[in-house]
């Protein structure tokens, strides 16, 4: 074979997932709607087709036929891709190779990379599309969960255990933060002002790849979870691995603990009705009284108070029977004292667990 029909060969061959660090850039030919709902890591959203360009051409499939539908929808293709040459890709050099996917590898795609090759780039597809980056990312995590060397951290609610990750991150400690990937504390109260969190599937993308910069040889620090992290599912694999993982156990008095909260939830202040209904969902648990005079400290912005008794009543009665329930090791926990929750306590936390066999 030629040398330059095998160049031209070798360059249309199929691309998969495992190709794309070999790319400059990688481009989801997508809808702003659907890259928001999940997307490969590192991608730019160069839609085809935005979200209402798709509406309508999906009507018009529907209502006249596959042919109308694609006249006008190759309208709108051509127009939203010349103004990508335009603005995004303008500047490009001629050496530049992008990596283009749409849902399944189709259509959307396809027009895009035929547009790219005929500028002159290196323009592939991703077979498959994000379909087959899914499937990667499902099977990422079952083949990557067996082999952590999970060790998790535990403690009552106050206890700061993901300051403590993060302290062990920064010695360069293997975490990982199952809370800053949920956009979400993991407690009733939990929620971000502001940040919503991620669909399911960004959720797993994340866990995905934080596993595939993980060295399964070594110690990876995790906190002690429930099954659920707000409104999101860990991963049941992961959840079962975490269940039957060792334990440590932060160990920090109520007043440390509360001087804590009131620190790390401050902005729970911000907006006092909010949280007041919150609260209101505890009704069933606490009873109205309870929770009406809880809602009432919530409503003049009393949070020592307020934190003292979800303490007292709600969190810690439930700890410990929920810890042993949930984590087989938990009667061999290893304990660390954490007298003192300020940042250098907190330092010092991590350091303690790093020295324990």
């Amino acid at each position: 074979m030629p040398m330059a029909e095998r160049d031209n060969h070798s360059r249309h061959q199929p691309t998969r997932v495992a190709d794309i660090p070999r790319f400059d850039t990688i481009i989801d030919a997508r809808s702003p709607s659907e890259f928001a709902l999940d997307h490969i890591p590192g991608a730019i959203n160069c839609p085809v087709l935005d979200d209402e360009e798709r509406r309508i051409v999906g009507t018009i499939y529907k209502q006249t036929g596959a042919f109308e539908a694609r006249r006008v929808g190759g309208a709108m293709v051509a127009a939203n891709l010349a103004r990508h040459l335009r603005e995004r890709f303008g500047e490009q050099p001629p050496h530049w190779r992008p990596l283009v996917y749409c849902w399944r590898g189709g259509l959307r795609s396809g027009s895009m990379v035929t547009w790219l090759r005929l500028v002159g780039w290196d323009a592939q597809q991703l077979a498959g599309g994000y379909k087959s980056y899914r499937h990667h990312v499902l099977a990422q995590i079952e083949a990557a969960v067996p082999q952590l060397q999970l060790r998790v951290i535990c403690g009552a609610t106050g206890s700061a255990k993901t300051r403590v990750l993060q302290a062990l991150a920064a010695r360069g400690e293997q975490v990982i933060d199952l809370e800053h990937f949920a956009s979400h504390k993991g407690s009733l109260l939990g929620a971000l002002p502001g940040v919503p969190q991620p669909s399911q599937k960004q959720f797993e993308t994340r866990i995905a790849t934080c596993f595939e910069a993980l060295d399964l040889s070594r110690t990876v620090y995790v906190e002690g979870e429930s099954a659920r992290i707000g409104r999101l599912s860990l991963p049941i694999p992961l959840v079962a691995r975490m269940r039957a993982a060792p334990c440590v156990e932060v160990q920090a008095d109520a007043a440390a603990r509360l001087d804590y909260l009131l620190r790390d939830y401050a902005y729970l202040g911000d907006d006092r009705q909010a949280l007041a209904d919150q609260l209101g969902r505890l009704k069933e648990l606490q009873g109205k009284a309870v929770v009406q005079r809880w809602q009432e400290w919530a409503l003049e912005g009393a949070l020592a108070p307020l934190f003292a008794e979800l303490m007292a009543l709600h969190y810690d009665p439930h700890y410990e029977r929920s810890q042993a329930r949930h984590f087989e090791q938990w009667p061999q926990r290893r304990q660390v004292a954490a007298p003192d929750l300020s940042d250098a306590g907190i330092e010092a936390v991590a350091d303690a667990i790093l020295r324990l066999p």
